[in-house]
């Protein structure tokens, strides 16, 4: 470990993990949150109730509630419908840009404004997981989300509809939190399954999004599926305030602008971590090149589908939410990250080959890419979190913060990029890109082997079998 990392991790080993209270489950109401009179109004009531913890939740030293199936799923099920609200323009662009009276180039700037949002919070917001309490953060994070969402069901302004777009992401970034949760509460040799079962609610997200937009566009008003999401994010508010446990912060003397520098810390001294951004960086970047591109490939010639027909595609995702746990069982929580993370780009590459050079013509060729690229790219990212967990266990949350800075970044590039070359050059020259990004991210694993502890180099070998340090 660099020595920067080793000096982070003394200074925060100075601060205990679980804040020395009473046993909360003891005590008659929560005593974290404020009191309020009758006369205090309705938004004091509101805001009282939302901070409030109900006693089957509160934090119990000597009887700490365990992380089983049960609340596995129940963040699984939150990352779904949370990040689905990044998505659901994907499939309809069409039908916005029409309704906006502009050009489909002026609408793909509303998946560009969500994922630029979602990177701000990222950057600002989940680092602050490493300080809070993570259920009061999750219960207002999406509360507020929720709230802003209420202005896209019912704006008919395209600036008002990007601004609220971009608010909107910024604050739907509860699924990077539970993450870094996940990290924390799970023993290392089961951390790769946890961490999938959350992750395939996320990919399940992507794939909600796209089909219900693109059918109920299809057969009623593109209002209605910001209607349904609406619906759905005031159910995980609620979901979450009844059965998420309260934990305690890991740190509770560290400041806000000190977590933002920390960050900045392990970008530049962690070899692990720097190596798995730049992967994620690039293969993100394949990713949202392809769906947003792929809309404008089959709503023209020669397949001229509707917005139904297209959204089917999105079942595609459906293969990394199935396997995907089981591959990090047998695969990820067993073997060295290099040797999951080969096979993996091995699947994306020849998947996008597969969908670039056929899919022109040959409408199988996109659903094998989707299928291929999608199961790739969640994978690699699986295991590229295993790694960097292990970089500052008191710091999961900045840590995760800093690979997603990179993923995010590499997301929006894709999106520019994708739009740029394939209004300039079509879709084979577009999916040649990406087979460009997953090239350089093959070399960027390549470049530093799995037991190496400096930047470049294969120091003791690849041991086949999973090593933890």
């Amino acid at each position: 470990m660099p020595p920067s990392i080793e000096s982070a991790e003394k200074h925060l080993e100075s601060t205990p993990c679980h804040p020395q209270t009473p046993a909360l489950g003891n005590l008659p109401e929560d005593p974290h949150t404020p009191t309020t009179t009758p006369t205090q109004g309705r938004w004091a009531r509101l805001i009282h109730a939302l901070a409030w913890t109900p006693p089957w939740c509160r934090w119990d030293e000597q009887s700490p509630p365990k992380f089983g199936l049960p609340l596995n799923f129940l963040f699984a099920f939150a990352g779904t419908f949370t990040v689905a609200n990044l998505y659901y323009s994907h499939p309809i662009l069409d039908e916005l840009a029409q309704f906006f009276d502009v050009s489909q180039e002026r609408a793909s700037l509303i998946p560009t404004c969500s994922q630029a949002g979602y990177a701000i919070g990222i950057i600002f917001l989940c680092p602050l997981g490493d300080i809070v309490r993570r259920r009061h953060f999750m219960v207002w994070l999406t509360f507020i989300t929720t709230t802003l969402w209420i202005g896209l069901c019912i704006t008919s302004s395209f600036n008002v509809f990007l601004c609220l777009n971009f608010l909107t992401s910024v604050t739907t970034v509860t699924p990077q939190i539970m993450l870094p949760l996940v990290g924390d509460l799970v023993p290392p040799a089961r951390r790769a399954t946890a961490l999938s079962i959350v992750s395939s609610g996320l990919v399940l997200g992507l794939l909600f999004a796209r089909l219900l937009s693109g059918i109920i566009a299809a057969y009623s008003s593109w209002r209605n599926i910001y209607w349904l999401a609406l619906g759905l994010q005031y159910l995980i508010v609620l979901l979450i305030w009844t059965f998420m446990p309260d934990y305690p912060p890991v740190n509770t003397n560290v400041s806000y602008l000190k977590i933002l520098v920390t960050i900045a810390t392990y970008f530049v001294s962690s070899p692990v971590l720097i190596q798995a951004t730049l992967m994620g960086f690039f293969l993100s970047a394949t990713f949202t090149s392809f769906w947003t591109t792929l809309t404008f490939l089959l709503s023209g010639t020669p397949y001229y589908f509707s917005t139904v027909q297209i959204s089917l595609f999105s079942l595609a995702g459906l293969t990394p939410m199935i396997l995907g746990p089981f591959y990090s069982r047998f695969v990820i929580d067993k073997y060295a990250q290099h040797f999951s993370i080969l096979i993996t780009l091995t699947m994306m590459v020849t998947g996008i080959c597969i969908g670039a050079y056929t899919g022109t013509f040959f409408v199988a060729g996109p659903v094998l890419q989707a299928a291929f690229q999608d199961f790739g790219l969640q994978m690699t990212q699986i295991a590229n979190r295993t790694a960097i967990f292990r970089v500052a266990p008191k710091a999961r949350s900045r840590v995760n913060t800093a690979y997603m800075i990179g993923a995010f970044c590499g997301q929006l590039m894709g999106t520019a990029v994708g739009n740029r070359v394939y209004s300039e050059r079509g879709w084979i020259l577009t999916g040649s890109v990406n087979i460009v990004f997953v090239g350089v991210a093959y070399l960027i694993l390549l470049a530093r082997g799995p037991m190496e502890t400096g930047w470049v180099g294969w120091t003791g070998g690849f041991p086949v079998r999973r090593v933890e340090s």
